[in-house]
């Protein structure tokens, strides 16, 4: 479902297995160096197939946003194996009622090109990756920024660039026109 360099690990406990008289069933605990406190939910819910309607992200405080991105990004791999991108020339919609940091815009563009629990970056140069094709959308296409009002408000934050300082907003639809991609702000 998803890849993450694991170590220490560690046997907690060894039971004869039900599956059969030469099994055993191991519990143990893992070091792992990508996973993030908080993703493990985020990880059962793709596992038992709940992951399955948009806005499950709605609320999350900030480090499990995080969590939850990192997840979008391991397992996005697995939840697309067969589907190609969009083509080009495709609307998407994106619903800025609930961007209230840059993570949750990532999460937030992730469940418009992708669906529930979609990625499409994490960071500006990842959202400039995906961008360039093979994450679900193909350049140019048009994204509907719904309540965009209020994502400028809360992506007031300036971001310092080579040549100068810049809203975290502004950046964004910059980074967006660059690619191909028409903003229709709403």
């Amino acid at each position: 479902m998803g890849s993450y360099f694991v170590g220490e690990v560690t046997v907690v406990d060894v039971t004869p297995s039900v599956r059969g008289a030469d099994l055993v069933d191991l519990t143990v605990t893992l070091w792992c160096e990508n996973g993030l406190p908080g993703a493990e939910r985020v990880w059962d819910l793709l596992r038992t197939g709940r992951l399955n309607r948009v806005g499950l992200r709605h609320g999350l405080a900030p480090a499990d946003r995080r969590a939850w991105l990192s997840v979008a990004l391991m397992s996005r791999g697995y939840r697309r194996q067969g589907q190609s991108d969009a083509p080009a020339g495709r609307v998407f919609t994106l619903d800025g009622r609930h961007i209230v940091d840059e993570d949750s815009f990532y999460c937030a563009l992730g469940e418009a090109v992708d669906g529930p629990g979609g990625y499409f970056g994490w960071n500006l140069d990842a959202l400039d990756d995906c961008l360039c094709g093979g994450w679900g959308a193909t350049v140019p296409f048009t994204l509907h920024w719904d309540s965009s009002a209020v994502s400028r408000e809360r992506l007031a934050e300036v971001v310092e660039t080579a040549d100068r300082d810049v809203p975290l907003f502004d950046l964004l639809l910059e980074i967006l026109a660059e690619r191909g991609a028409r903003v229709v702000l709403r």
